[in-house]
């Protein structure tokens, strides 16, 4: 049976046009606004309206574009030429889109379709959102592959081994138990949450399990704290904020690491390299680190490898 592997993201935009794309249909998906249709086009309008210019300062200052596409396509080479398989990006939002890698999947009579969502930890608003895409894609293009989901990855003793690596080269050559190690995870609407969604618990298993793994390999921190980012509008997020708890500092030296982020975007650098930077900055901190995600690390490519391999 031949098979083919889609890398699952939201995407990034890949010029400024792009952004608008982006927003757009970010709030369009029911799994982002969970609401009646009508209400749902209303309140993204206004959305997109009030987030376009500043969202399309912020790439500007990126160069432009986003660089999550040309990571994720650096790393679906490097998991093709692993495994043997085809692998591509399939991006939620802007292109690559699902519907191009379907289109040549059945064109080379891929069979079984393997979903890698770049998400460690599932959400219906991340996981379940892309595989409802994928899904309709097929249905359209009169495409039926068997359809295999890896599972969430978030406390698999190898994927928490890349992380503590990440964490371990930002700290090289510095002295990790003189810092607090903030933790980093997009947030969600605490709505989300109670109507079902398990990714907050996954979040706090992962920081568990991470803690762990960095004391067994002797990065000992002065602290380790779970923060969450990216917060939207006025409803009520995941506590604690980023952003807040930076402003109440009980160590003016910290290393964030991106614990919900496979492949860097601007949300890891600009948000929390570049915003959040300078509120620390103007509190005075000492150092301010921010940890890189496995992006197209040969690490990373081989434990996705072995993940398709464990299926046959």
């Amino acid at each position: 049976m031949k098979r083919g592997v889609l890398l699952l993201n939201m995407g990034g935009p890949n010029n400024i046009e792009e952004v608008e794309l982006f927003l757009r249909n970010m709030f369009a998906d029911p799994r982002i606004l969970p609401m009646a249709p009508w209400l749902r086009r209303m309140i993204g309008k206004r959305i997109v309206r009030k987030r376009l210019h500043e969202a399309q300062e912020s790439y500007r200052e990126l160069g432009g574009k986003s660089p999550l596409t040309e990571i994720t396509w650096s790393l679906a080479q490097k998991v093709e030429e692993g495994s043997g398989v085809l692998v591509r990006p399939a991006m939620r939002y802007v292109p690559p889109l699902a519907s191009t890698a379907l289109k040549e999947f059945k064109a080379e009579g891929v069979e079984e379709l393997i979903l890698f969502p770049m998400y460690p930890q599932y959400s219906t608003t991340t996981t379940l959102s892309s595989l409802d895409d994928v899904q309709a894609q097929c249905d359209a293009l009169g495409y039926h592959p068997r359809i295999r989901l890896i599972d969430p990855y978030y406390d698999d003793y190898d994927y928490l081994k890349i992380q503590a690596e990440l964490i371990a080269e930002a700290m090289e050559g510095i002295e990790s138990s003189e810092y607090d190690l903030i933790l980093s995870a997009h947030g969600l609407p605490i709505s989300i949450i109670r109507a079902g969604d398990p990714y907050e618990k996954q979040v706090e298993a992962n920081v568990s399990a991470l803690r762990i793994v960095l004391k067994e390999q002797g990065i000992i921190f002065k602290n380790i704290k779970l923060a969450y980012q990216s917060k939207v509008g006025n409803a009520a997020w995941l506590e604690p904020n980023l952003a807040d708890l930076l402003r109440r500092p009980e160590n003016l030296k910290v290393l964030i690491f991106p614990l919900a982020f496979t492949i860097d975007n601007s949300e890891t650098i600009f948000e929390l390299d570049r915003e959040h930077r300078e509120i620390a900055e103007k509190i005075g901190y000492e150092d301010y680190r921010v940890a890189n995600c496995p992006n197209d690390r040969e690490e990373f490519a081989r434990f996705i490898g072995e993940k398709i391999a464990v299926l046959d």
